[in-house]
């Protein structure tokens, strides 16, 4: 975002509207060009010299051939020399180099001489000549990396696959409504255009509010207006797809990545959290965890910071209800207990892990035991393993000072860092199976867990995905673009990438054909 993107979008490198300005304002046109005429002077000094020596070089490895030593060769040469600059009378002993046996080599070394001439005339010339300098919007575009995806090899060769799925519950699981503002017109793009500067802001609270152990921080931060302007932005961006738009948006990977790079990342300051010993707690120094929606632990001490603090947000599902998910960083080694004292706080039920131990190099740390271990003073104990072809289900037994509890861990390992899966059906299944476990579990039941390495590409992609499959079951229309918006609202840089962005609408448009086109019984 990338990097990269670590799962950094190599999306880091923000310019500023004043960097902007000031690389596309064209210096004096005289002082450019008498910089551009130096240049071109001592490049074409350069090459006459280069000349120069290979042609006295040849002229001496010519003599050398004809039976001269290396001194009396070059004796030769400036003898040579002296004979072309006096314009003397010519000699048998100055044309020795015309003999027949020379003729090649002496040819070899007036070729090169032209070929070092021309070389040297081009290179003056591109230096008299500016070129054109790159724009942002090239700079932004390319950016993207091109899909690891064809519609055409998802909607032809695989459209079998999607029948071979179970059919999709009829009774919605995450059973809950968004704050959502309905337009006339569905179909209509509204959103409150701002600057580049101010679409590249996040949405940071200026002083750090130490929340109560257990809780959420408030949301009455005080903003900056760059800050204001991005949070605008993603509360009022909105863009409903009707079916029939969503295939055809899908098909469109320019207009998706407009759209991508239009909405702020939202990403947090890390000052917001210049606090010692924190830096222990995240894998990656620049993804952090919002702090109006960060999920606070139980602390042994009110005022130790560190025992609270755990890289993880608080996410909205379908209708806007609160606490649906957690987004969260792939535990380290240093966090592995903070990751257990959450999953038993939160009464958590399902754990989604989208991102393998390794991927060059570490992603997450084998935070789960092979039989049984204890943690923080929690017991987890593997009750069953099912593995499936692109992803594994360990139920776990969760024991905590005399109570029990189920835990399902699903393990997704079909899916590249900062890229997308090769195809849909596996990942629209899972999202479907969690789905039905959630449905299946307790009453008193928390939020799912998501993480993948930082907690924001690939886990925004499957949040996104489970939350706009049911938008689009219960109101035939899906509008990605507030979605994601809503979820930057909460956890900073959701859906990374702008390959992540499209894969999403692919994903959509497959699965509306799979709920259009059912087989004939």
């Amino acid at each position: 975002m990338k990097s990269s993107m670590a799962e950094l979008p190599d999306e880091t490198d923000m310019l500023t509207e004043q960097e902007i300005n000031g690389s596309l304002t064209p210096n004096p046109l005289p002082a450019s060009l008498w910089r551009r005429m130096w240049r071109a002077s001592i490049t074409a000094i350069a090459y006459l010299l280069l000349y120069i020596l290979s042609q006295v070089t040849g002229l001496w490895v010519l003599y050398m051939l004809n039976g001269y030593r290396a001194c009396p060769a070059a004796y030769k040469v400036l003898g040579l020399l002296q004979y072309i600059l006096s314009n003397a009378e010519s000699s048998d002993q100055q044309m020795e180099i015309w003999r027949v046996e020379c003729v090649c080599p002496l040819l070899a070394t007036l070729f090169l001489g032209v070929v070092i001439l021309g070389t040297g005339a081009l290179f003056c010339i591109r230096t008299l000549v500016p070129g054109n300098s790159t724009g942002f919007h090239d700079r932004r575009q390319s950016m993207s990396r091109q899909p690891s995806f064809t519609y055409s090899e998802w909607t032809d060769a695989k459209q079998e696959d999607f029948y071979e799925l179970d059919a999709v519950p009829e009774t919605p699981v995450f059973d809950c409504f968004m704050d959502m503002k309905t337009d006339d017109d569905p179909t209509t793009l509204k959103v409150k255009p701002v600057g580049l500067q101010e679409r590249r802001g996040s949405n940071v609270s200026l002083t750090l509010d130490m929340c109560t152990p257990g809780t959420t921080e408030t949301y009455g931060m005080l903003l900056s207006p760059r800050d204001q302007s991005a949070q605008e932005y993603l509360e009022n961006a909105s863009n409903p797809l009707t079916p029939a738009q969503l295939h055809i948006r899908a098909l469109d990977d320019a207009v998706l990545q407009a759209e991508f790079y239009e909405a702020p990342m939202n990403f947090v300051d890390p000052k917001e959290y210049n606090i010692p010993g924190v830096v222990r707690k995240n894998r990656y120094k620049t993804i952090l965890p919002n702090t109006h929606s960060r999920v606070c632990l139980q602390g042994t001490e009110e005022d130790d910071f560190l025992s609270t603090y755990i890289n993880a947000n608080y996410l909205k599902g379908y209708g806007g209800q609160e606490k649906v998910y957690i987004a969260t960083q792939g535990p380290t080694v240093n966090t592995v207990g903070d990751f257990w004292r959450m999953v038993w706080q939160e009464h958590c039920p399902i754990i989604v892990m989208i991102t393998n131990i390794e991927e060059k190099n570490e992603k997450c740390t084998e935070y789960w035991p092979e039989d049984s271990v204890t943690c923080e003073g929690i017991e987890i104990t593997v009750k069953q393993f099912i593995q499936a072809d692109d992803y594994s289900l360990r139920i776990f037994t969760v024991k905590y000072e005399g109570e029990e509890r189920s835990l399902r861990h699903y393990w997704y390992t079909s899916w590249p860092d900062q890229k997308t899966p090769d195809k849909a059906p596996p990942l629209l299944q899972l999202v479907q199976e969690v789905e039905e476990a959630r449905k299946q579990a307790p009453p008193s039941s928390g939020p799912v867990i998501v993480h993948c390495s930082a907690g924001i590409g690939r886990t925004g992609c499957f949040i996104a995905t489970a939350i706009l499959c049911k938008q689009l079951r219960h109101e035939g229309v899906v509008d990605i673009l507030r979605t994601t918006s809503q979820l930057r609202l909460d956890r900073g840089g959701m859906i990374q990438t702008a390959e992540q962005y499209q894969f999403v609408h692919h994903v959509l448009s497959l699965y509306e054909r799979q709920l259009t086109w059912r087989p004939e019984e």
